[in-house]
Formats: C-alpha cells, structure tokens, sequence
C-alpha cells in the first residue's frame, strides 16, 4: 500500500482513539506504518496486527503463529512468536491503546502530548527491541507531516 492511501485508511481510526486514550494519533500511524510496512506485511496482511503485538498469556482472541527478527545481546536473531490476530485494523487500534493504557510500564508515555514525545517516552519503557525505535516513528511522523492528525 502506498503511505498515503495506508495513511488516508487508518487516520480517522487514529484519530478517534486519541480523542478517547491520549495517544497522539501521528504515533498511531507512525508506528502502524513501520510495524506493517504500510499496512503489506504478513502479519498485517494475514491477522490485521499493524503493531506487531505479541500474544500474551491474557491474550484470549485467535493468534498467528510467525517467526520474528529481534535485537537480542547486540545483534540480530530470528524467532518463532506468536501474534495477535484481529478481525480488522480498526480493532487492532483498539486493542492495541487498550494494551498501552493497561501495562504500568507505559503509564509516563501519557505524560506526552506530541507523537514524538510519546514515541521516546515508549522506546525508553522497553517496547522494542529496536535501539533506534524511536528514531524511525519520529522520522515517519516528520517526513510524512502526521502531526497535523493530532491538531
């Protein structure tokens, strides 16, 4: 999917969440278009996880079973996981602030009322093991001018 139509499609899904979790909507998509590759990747495609959120033990709705590239000691490895599978990106969205409000280790993010900020605030609480995380949803927040969503 090009980025303007992956962005012109989960927008106002972003949006809403906002207004109801205080997620800025531009780390929504941001983060949405590097987990999903734009909405193209497998998990995407296949379980509607735009995230790349891992099934957990609370985890109760249908799952993916899909092999993953994690930083682990200082490099690159791949494994096996298990996602969650949604029946459409608009529950994927839901689920996915409802994941961020829930865990405590999040709970500063919420303190950040830009997308970029709240991309920091989630890099430093250990979302990913992506040391430059945060870099990456800032640079797609600033390249692709999202910040508007959070007007």
């Amino acid at each position: 999917m090009k980025p303007n139509d992956f962005i012109a499609a989960i927008a106002p899904a972003a949006r809403a969440s906002a207004g109801k979790t205080k997620i800025p909507a531009s780390f929504t998509i941001a983060e949405a278009a590097l987990e999903s590759g734009w909405g193209s990747s497998q998990l995407a495609s296949q379980g509607c996880n735009l995230f790349g959120v891992k099934a957990d033990r609370a985890w109760t709705g249908e799952t993916l079973a899909m092999r993953t590239r994690e930083f682990v000691r200082g490099q690159w490895v791949v494994i096996p996981a298990l996602w969650r599978k949604y029946p459409d990106w608009l529950g994927c969205i839901e689920d996915h602030a409802a994941f961020l409000i829930r865990n405590r280790r999040y709970k500063t993010c919420f303190d950040c009322v830009d997308g970029k900020g709240f991309a920091r605030a989630v890099a430093a609480a250990g979302y990913a093991t992506d040391p430059d995380y945060a870099g990456k949803i800032c640079a797609l927040i600033d390249s692709h001018h999202m910040d508007a969503f959070d007007a």
